[in-house]
């Protein structure tokens, strides 16, 4: 009896490893579902220098939409982005290379994006390419709309 027990109960947790797992996968098909996203690490209320140390980044995908881009935790079940950044409100302050333990933090190519957000200082890290398709994205801003990027 106690064998079938264990069976049972290695059973069950084997098959809620896997659902995880799946809905992991089937939240991000969602996410990506409509286009325009790039993998994007992100760090809120980041130090004003570059610290170096790799504290408070979190890997994610975001997405654009409109006049938004959505960040999504990547090890999150939520189906609504963790942060919400508005084109006009987002004010680019320089880019630089990871530093440091940040190296081991991001992914292997990424570029750190230094920006202010609605007087939140925030960084982003993402590829050369996705930045290059992020700074194009800002400043194809309506007209009339105030874009700053240095």
């Amino acid at each position: 009896m106690p064998v079938v027990l264990a069976l049972t109960v290695c059973g069950i947790v084997i098959a809620v490893l896997v659902v995880g797992l799946f809905v992991f996968g089937l939240r991000r098909r969602l996410i990506q579902r409509s286009g325009g996203t790039f993998d994007c690490s992100l760090r809120w209320d980041a130090p004003e220098e570059g610290d170096g140390d790799g504290k408070g980044w979190a890997y994610g995908v975001a997405r654009y939409n409109g006049d938004r881009v959505e960040w999504y935790r990547v090890f999150s079940y939520s189906p609504r982005p963790r942060r919400v950044l508005e084109r006009g409100s987002i004010e680019v302050a320089g880019r630089r290379l990871p530093d440091g333990e940040e190296e081991l933090a991001l992914l292997s190519d990424a570029v750190v994006l230094a920006c202010l957000h609605r007087g939140t200082r925030l960084e982003l890290a993402m590829s050369e390419d996705a930045l290059t398709g992020f700074l194009a994205w800002l400043e194809a801003a309506p007209p009339g709309q105030r874009v700053n990027v240095a």
